[in-house]
């Protein structure tokens, strides 16, 4: 009499078997798919009444790795495994195609004992029969725990990939905010040193320093001193998660006059070059909802590259235009020596400098910067030439509805 159970598969009881006929079903927790697995079973018991064979349940959520093995695309599912072909019955008929098909499996599997019995009369190897038997099933046991095996070998490198960006992510943003904080930190110091030096102690006021020009010089260290604190706050904050995008905190903004304050901040390290500043910004040119703090970064690190790469008496140019109806474009160009076409998409990568400039700073992790605080407001920026052969920067943010 060949050998049955009704047995549940599980991950900790490889499955095996040594009747001729094995047959897997395959079930899933799904409600709807309860009655439908029970008149399955019901069906095989009346099916062993008559005829012998080994049925194994197999859960999908406890074993995927078989469902992947088999390539089953829905569930139940009836398979026969053994004896080869493989046969599977799936879908919402499965009793109707058993019916069909269980006279032919009969028939194979009858075959198959018939040719057993004639080779053990014929040979003196009567242990390759057993093993002929069991193969099936053990491996497709096998097959499962590589393919569970390599699933968690993929899975454990996506997580070391995770990690390593992660990593590689807080390395840039420390280097950023490190390369950001140079202007902030000397606009600040240049207004304390210029208040100190001006300060006598005996009268207890300011010399040679109008009232206007003290209060503007202790309104640009506090506002400096204010982006300090913001930059020191993002990278803590950068250290305690994991977000690959710098928190905006968008809010209605005068652009243009963000822009000409910016400039006011970097008068002198334009003037000391005897740049011209060219300003072509709309009076009526829309406010935008943006992160101010955040654009200031921006137009800093654009006017910072300009200045640097304008020879003396050459011409800064800062643009403004109301794109369409939801976009302000803002343009910033110099009469530089400008960016090779090749290169105008690499620039913003996180160090990326061309070979000309490898002795200076700039055009490396300040553009990597820029990009990501634009698009974190969704908008876009870009290089181009200007008509001066120079680098024209442009960069778009939504208006403020």
């Amino acid at each position: 009499m060949l050998k049955h159970d009704y047995m549940q598969a599980s991950q900790d009881q490889p499955i095996s078997s040594e009747a001729p006929l094995q047959l897997l079903l395959f079930v899933d927790g799904r409600p709807k798919s309860r009655q439908q697995v029970q008149r399955i079973r019901a069906y095989l018991k009346e099916l062993q009444a008559d005829y012998k064979f080994e049925l194994q349940i197999v859960d999908v959520g406890q074993q995927p790795y078989l469902a992947e093995h088999f390539k089953l695309v829905a569930t139940p599912a009836l398979i026969k495994i053994h004896p080869e072909p493989r046969h599977v019955l799936a879908g919402s008929n499965i009793i109707t195609q058993l019916k069909s098909w269980w006279p032919r499996w009969q028939a194979a599997v009858d075959t198959y004992v018939k040719l057993q019995t004639d080779l053990q009369e014929n040979t003196e190897d009567n242990g390759r029969n057993a093993s002929s038997s069991k193969s099936s099933i053990r491996s497709v046991a096998l097959s499962a725990e590589l393919l569970h095996l390599s699933d968690e070998i993929f899975r454990l490198k996506q997580e070391k990939e995770q990690l390593e960006e992660q990593l590689q992510f807080k390395d840039r943003v420390i280097a950023m905010l490190a390369h950001d904080l140079r202007n902030p930190l000397t606009a600040t110091a240049i207004a304390i040193e210029t208040l100190q030096s001006n300060y006598n102690p005996d009268k207890a006021g300011f010399e040679r320093l109008t009232p206007t020009t003290t209060t503007n010089l202790f309104k640009q260290a506090r506002n400096q001193t204010r982006i300090i604190d913001r930059m020191i706050t993002d990278l803590l904050q950068v250290g305690r998660n994991n977000e690959r995008e710098f928190p905006v905190k968008p809010q209605k903004t005068n652009l243009g006059q963000l822009c000409l304050d910016v400039l006011e901040e970097l008068s002198d390290r334009y003037a000391a070059k005897s740049l011209k500043v060219e300003k072509d910004i709309p009076k009526d040119l829309p406010q935008v909802y943006a992160d101010p703090e955040r654009i200031r970064q921006v137009l800093i690190n654009l006017l910072d590259n300009a200045i640097k790469y304008t020879p003396e008496g050459g011409t800064i140019s800062v643009a403004g235009l109301h794109r369409t109806t939801q976009k302000v474009q803002f343009s910033i160009g110099d009469t530089g020596p400008g960016i090779p076409e090749e290169n105008r998409d690499r620039i913003f990568e996180n160090h990326f400098r061309l070979e000309r400039d490898e002795s200076k700073e700039g055009y490396g992790i300040g553009l990597c910067l820029c990009q990501r605080i634009i698009r974190a407001h969704y908008g876009q920026i870009w290089v181009d030439s200007s008509p001066s052969n120079g680098a024209w920067f442009h960069f778009t943010l939504p208006v403020y509805m």
